[in-house]
């Protein structure tokens, strides 16, 4: 069993120990309207705060590849010195068990920064989405590979009806075909094997070659492409960005660094 199975096996656990309703549009819409609205993590993608690509700095404490990647974790003056240092979005972590995220970290983050929201989870239920919006998330992460066609359509309409925007993952060519017959419009190609946990760039170039004839389409809906995973240095940026990616999502490479302002300014720019 890969850790891939392993997570979804105990977040499968998790959602079950939740009340059992069913989740509507109508639901999501009047969460939204109790918190006081959203921001709009698609729309601020496509106009990044610095260079020309859009930065998803992402608050994590660690992971099961990693292990404790940030000892002395707060995650709230981790998401004002990723507003101050000019990232466009934040993905916050709330699995519990495998990343020591929290929901609570959402909602902390959101009172302490402007910025659009992520929720990073593995999300297999329409409850867990009511539960991004309730907690201050503007947008969630659906990853094909955990999904079914038919979850994968569900949810992504249950997030556009309430205007919550939904960062589709893929890692190969099926998944990608996948996304794009559910109607993504926001695509993120995890260059992280979850099953084997491998990383490889070239990933996203392969998919984004795929990508290429919706890349040209004049329509203001054709798919924004974000890089995931492996993201370390400025030439990264650079050829992840010649590939296509609009944006890029980091988060190991800016929680390891002691100054992110700088971490931040030479990923996007590069050495001074």
């Amino acid at each position: 069993m890969s850790i891939l199975d392993t997570i979804v096996k105990e977040k499968k656990r998790e959602v079950e120990r939740s009340p059992s309703r069913p989740v509507s549009g109508a639901d999501l819409k009047a969460a939204l309207d109790i918190r006081g609205g959203l921001r709009d993590f698609a729309a601020a993608l496509r106009h990044p705060k610095k260079g020309s690509v859009s930065l998803i700095a992402e608050v994590k404490k660690a992971s099961p590849s990693a292990g404790v990647i940030c000892p002395n974790f707060d995650p709230v003056s981790i998401a004002r010195e990723y507003e101050a240092a000019g990232a466009t979005c934040l993905s916050v972590l709330t699995d519990q068990k495998f990343f020591q995220g929290s929901l609570e970290y959402l909602r902390q983050i959101r009172d302490a920064v402007k910025l659009p929201l992520l929720r990073k989870d593995f999300i297999i239920d329409e409850r867990q989405i009511l539960e991004a919006v309730e907690w201050g998330a503007d947008a969630i992460l659906l990853i094909v590979s955990i999904l079914t066609d038919r979850q994968l359509r569900a949810f992504r309409s249950l997030a556009t009806e309430a205007r919550l925007a939904a960062l589709v993952e893929v890692h190969d060519e099926s998944e990608l075909e996948r996304a794009l017959a559910a109607g993504a419009d926001l695509i993120g190609v995890n260059n992280r094997n979850l099953k084997t946990f491998k990383v490889d760039l070239a990933t996203t170039e392969h998919l984004a070659e795929r990508l290429a004839p919706h890349f040209t389409s004049q329509s203001s809906a054709r798919p924004l492409l974000v890089a995931e995973s492996g993201i370390h240095t400025h030439t990264d940026v650079l050829r992840l960005a010649n590939a296509g990616a609009k944006a890029i999502l980091v988060g190991e490479s800016l929680m390891r660094e002691g100054d992110i302002a700088a971490k931040v300014k030479t990923l996007l720019f590069g050495p001074a």
